[in-house]
């Protein structure tokens, strides 16, 4: 067990909260104002004494009689009327208070709290401590369906439950600084809940890689070495971002991709099973139907456009889109996408290995995403959460689904410009419809500031730990109903492991603090909750981190979709061989032969026909007579020497130029009558 769970129930007038104390120190003050949700509490510390004073703080409960019933106030504010303290002397002060409820007695002596309040404090009504049997009426969510999660910062003796059907219903909320105790906090909820509702089924998404750890026994791991998830599952936006690695799509290859996707989705239906035809064949394939193609029809497709001729315009983009699917398939770290695993029909494996269906005893599954590539991570969240929701509406309530967003303010920031539309609007339809279908939210973040205002306030039950920061504890305050605004005065000093909740799940705002979680089922990141390396910065292999930097060893195997990709590019037809794109298998240069090497022979080489003016006459003296007209033959007569006072003058002599004796010879036609054999 992870805490006592052991409920103690008080009874009415079973403690008066007087251990120790003076029967007269039970009386601390009496109401000098009052308003609709507040009221102010004078008080008297005699001859300078602190015995009184000492009952009082800042966020603890009291009690106001007003007749029979008993008003509860929570203190926020304390102060001297003239800000300085007279030792010996009497000291009046005034303590403001917020009015939370009632406690009522009926006719019968049965008492029973209430939010509402009857009757309002009178001036001079007496304010005292709160009995322990009433801070125990306040916080009681009730028998069968509560769960204990902790203690009362007040009153350690004195448990704090919340109700989880209420919790899981209208989704939660957990917020805090870093280093306050988040993540364990959200262990010890899961842990209940999943001991609640045995129908319950928990998605993680686990950027840290934590969570794994703290559900030894109920959770199964998921990463990038195990996991298979089909490409083909993402809609066109989702495909779209991992195509073009986080970046705006191009509007043209975005259209062509449109086009195109429908085309390879039907091309694969033909070579599937009966089944999946005849339900593809009920409701037209778009580019958003989740049904399986080949990324080498999708190429051969691609290839086929371009080969036409009306479409030179679009060739351009056709060829960088296929650039990009190309370089997207021989990333290593897109192994899980389009890995052999992913070409069949496997949505039925894929889904019962992520939503645990069945659970085989294990209904949480922690999806990590620290390994996979940051501009695919949004994708990823979109089809899961996309899925959760589709998976629990088409089961008609037979499995109730609950999502945990770690580091929400990723997935769904305040700035509508940042983030990735369909993971904000996947899970903004669970925030917004997922109760009516079963399917339950839980946000974590460190900066409610940055989180969508829209989803957060879908969160009806809010456990808020220490916020240093002044927008997050104003988002905060603007999420508390009115008649709590001051619970929040006080968050910013809470200690580790403390935190405010209210909502749903608690009847009245509470500060509490949770229970501690064994060492063994805390939550650690991958590296630390490996065994500790006895190597140093000194001794580690720094290629071994290069290597898994790189990714070189987890790669691909592309072999059978290059050849799957060679036959459906063969059998399309209309192809222009010039505009033939380079093939998807890249380039290897061709490995060394061992054969030796055969040596070098003159007449291996090309021989062309040379005119020699030494060489024999044709036996056609007509041939001979056109081939000395085109040469332009002249008899060579030998040049006188020159003097032996005149040095050697390689010197060409005047003549006409080319150009000249081209323009002059006149136009002539020769008929060559072939010989006569």
């Amino acid at each position: 067990m992870l805490n006592n769970d052991l409920r103690v129930s008080g009874k009415a007038g079973e403690h008066d909260r007087r251990d120790g104390h003076a029967p007269g120190n039970r009386f601390l003050g009496r109401v000098v104002a009052c308003s609709g949700s507040r009221a102010t509490i004078a008080a008297v510390a005699e001859e300078g004494g602190t015995d009184l004073t000492e009952l009082w703080s800042v966020g603890r409960l009291i009690s106001i009689s007003v007749g029979r019933n008993r008003v509860v106030a929570l203190v926020y504010q304390m102060n001297t009327g003239s800000h300085a303290w007279g030792e010996g002397e009497d000291n009046n002060f005034k303590i403001e208070t917020e009015l939370l409820g009632e406690v009522r007695v009926d006719e019968d002596g049965r008492e029973e709290f209430s939010t509402g309040i009857s009757r309002y404090p009178y001036l001079g009504a007496i304010a005292h401590r709160i009995r322990a049997a009433d801070l125990m009426r306040i916080y009681d969510a009730g028998e069968g369906t509560t769960a204990v999660i902790g203690k009362l910062t007040q009153d350690e003796s004195i448990d704090a439950a919340i109700h989880i059907p209420s919790m899981l219903s209208k989704h939660f909320a957990v917020v805090g600084s870093t280093g306050v105790g988040k993540s364990t906090a959200v262990s010890l909820l899961l842990h209940k809940a999943i001991a609640a509702d045995p129908k319950l089924r928990v998605l993680i998404l686990d950027p840290h890689n934590e969570f794994a750890a703290a559900f030894p026994k109920h959770a199964v791991t998921i990463d990038t070495d195990t996991l298979d998830l089909p490409f083909w599952l993402m809609r066109l936006e989702e495909f779209a971002e991992v195509v073009f690695r986080g970046r705006p799509p191009v509007p043209e290859e975005l259209d062509m991709l449109r086009d195109i996707l429908p085309e390879a989705k039907r091309a694969f239906r033909g070579s599937d099973n009966s089944l999946v035809r005849r339900t593809t064949e009920k409701s037209s394939i778009t580019a958003d139907t989740p049904v399986p193609y080949r990324m080498a029809d999708l190429l051969a497709l691609i290839d086929e456009r371009i080969g036409r001729l009306e479409g030179r315009t679009e060739k351009p983009s056709l060829r960088s889109l296929k650039m990009r699917l190309i370089a997207a398939i021989n990333d290593p770290r897109y192994h899980f996408m389009f890995s052999n695993n992913t070409i069949s029909d496997t949505i039925t494996e894929t889904i019962a290995q992520i939503f645990r269906i069945p659970g085989e005893n294990r209904p949480i599954c922690t999806f990590q995403l620290a390994g996979i590539p940051s501009e695919v991570v949004n994708s990823v969240a979109s089809v899961l959460c996309r899925m959760a929701f589709e998976v629990a509406l088409w089961s008609d309530g037979a499995i109730h689904m609950l999502v945990v967003c770690e580091e929400a303010h990723r997935y769904i920031p305040s700035d509508p410009t940042l983030g990735f539309v369909p993971t904000r609007q996947a899970i903004a339809r669970i925030a917004k419809e997922g109760r009516k279908y079963g399917v339950s939210l839980g946000i974590i973040t460190q900066r409610p500031g940055e989180l969508d205002q829209t989803i957060l306030s879908q969160c009806s039950t809010l456990f808020a730990m220490r916020l240093a920061n002044d927008r997050d504890q104003e988002i905060i305050r603007s999420a508390i109903p009115n008649s709590s605004i001051s619970t929040t005065s006080f968050i910013s000093s809470i200690g580790n492991g403390e935190a405010i909740a209210f909502g749903e799940a608690i009847s009245v705002p509470m500060r509490m603090r949770f229970s501690r979680v064994d060492e063994k089922l805390l939550p650690k990141a991958a590296s630390a909750n490996s065994k500790h390396s006895e190597e140093d910065p000194d001794t580690v292999d720094l290629r071994k981190i290069v290597t898994r930097m790189r990714a070189v060893t987890v790669g691909p195997d592309i072999s059978n979709f290059q050849q799957s990709y060679a036959a459906s590019a063969a059998a399309l037809d209309g192809v222009d061989a010039a505009d033939e794109e380079i093939d998807a298998k890249p380039y290897t240069p061709p490995a060394p032969s061992s054969a030796p090497l055969e040596s070098y022979r003159r007449e291996l080489l090309p021989q062309t026909p040379r005119l020699d003016p030494a060489a024999p006459p044709a036996t056609d003296p007509r041939l001979d007579a056109l081939r000395r007209e085109m040469r332009r033959e002249e008899p060579v007569f030998p040049r006188p020497a020159p003097p032996a006072d005149q040095p050697a003058v390689t010197r060409r002599e005047p003549g006409p130029s080319l150009r000249e004796s081209i323009l002059k010879k006149p136009a002539f036609t020769t008929r060559i009558d072939a010989p006569k054999l």
